[in-house]
């Protein structure tokens, strides 16, 4: 009873039903209407109605009921086809949804069957390499995030230990070296929560001047800058305001991580510039240092959660990988956008708000 409730079966059942309501409708009119002429044919050609009967049923009756047997079988032979070619690609689509439902994110299906399955083929297929790419990317997120965890907090407690066990005096030095550590924690966490957090969709941006804003987070960046022998550059247009749309702080905290990032990676003795400009519906802000260029195979990737261009380095050096990703989102969240260009020993990172 299950068998007869699948599709396939349903269609061959279907077509078959099909050729025997054909078959029946020509059955009716070949021993009904046309005996009916034939015999009248050949009663007024002189022939006997026994011998019209006779040359009815040795001619048109059995060619008749050859036919109808033929055509029977051919029925269910390409009701069977049908069904087959309709229910494989179906059966093949279920069972990679129940290989996908139980954690294998490789379940693929191939493009085949009746034109109107492929586009149902191509959907699943690209559900499916999403939710791969998601799931890699959480596996990526946990063991990243572990990762950067555990050097502060297995500094913490070497330290707290060498202090317990009398190897180190808890001196001034020791704890700012702990709350150094305690600080490192902090950072990563209040970067997760802007990552992660629902807060930052309540802002609203308003109108305010971008150049003030570009020449404050310069200002307050200088210092590191001249401690590590590094030159800081603007070019910004004056004589009037660069008017944009933003959410100050969240304007702040991202010209503060694209600085940032610039300072780390620039060589010692190197220039980074920031620049302003106004567009037609937008303004424009760059900041562009020089020193080893991002690969072409890195660039498009250096705004997601946790990348690293160059996994050796330790976080003073090379961060956690979370800067950039903030600075996608803030700048999105105000109906922005951001971009990356590195080529010719320079590196350039860009983010335009609306105007």
């Amino acid at each position: 009873m299950r068998r007869l409730n699948t599709l396939g079966m349903r269609i061959a059942l279907t077509a078959l039903a099909v050729a025997l309501v054909a078959v029946g409708t020509i059955a009716g009119g070949v021993l009904v209407v046309a005996r009916h002429l034939f015999e009248e044919l050949m009663r007024a050609s002189g022939q006997s109605q026994a011998h019209a009967e006779g040359m009815w049923q040795q001619s048109v009756v059995t060619v008749f009921v050859v036919a109808v047997a033929i055509a029977f079988l051919l029925s269910v032979a390409l009701g069977a086809l049908l069904a087959w070619r309709v229910s494989r690609p179906l059966n093949r689509l279920g069972a990679a949804a129940r290989r996908l439902a139980a954690g294998d994110y490789a379940a693929r299906v191939p493009r085949e069957g009746a034109r109107e399955l492929v586009p149902v083929s191509d959907s699943f297929n690209q559900m499916a390499a999403a939710l791969q790419a998601q799931e890699e990317q959480r596996t990526e997120l946990v063991a990243n995030f572990a990762h950067e965890l555990r050097t502060p907090l297995t500094n913490l407690r070497g330290y707290l230990e060498a202090m317990r066990d009398g190897v180190m005096d808890p001196t001034a030095a020791v704890f700012e070296s702990l709350r150094e550590e305690v600080d490192r924690l902090e950072r990563l966490s209040r970067a997760l929560d802007a990552l992660g957090g629902d807060g930052g969709n309540l802002a609203v941006p308003v109108e305010i001047d971008l150049a003030n804003a570009v020449h404050a987070a310069v200002e307050l960046a200088r210092p590191g800058f001249e401690r590590g022998g590094l030159r800081l550059e603007v070019e910004v247009p004056g004589g009037r305001p660069l008017r944009a749309l933003a959410v100050p702080d969240h304007l702040r905290q991202v010209l503060a991580n694209l600085l940032q990032n610039a300072q780390r990676y620039t060589p010692a003795g190197g220039v980074v510039t920031v620049s302003a400009a106004a567009e037609p519906d937008s303004v424009l802000v760059s900041v562009s240092n020089a020193g080893a260029e991002i690969s072409a195979t890195d660039l498009p990737h250096v705004f997601e959660r946790f990348y690293r261009i160059d996994r050796s380095r330790d976080r003073a050096r090379g961060g956690a990988g979370i800067g950039l990703a903030i600075v996608k989102q803030l700048v999105e969240q105000a109906g922005g956008r951001v971009g990356a260009e590195s080529a010719r020993g320079a590196t350039r990172f860009w983010f335009r708000l609306p105007s």
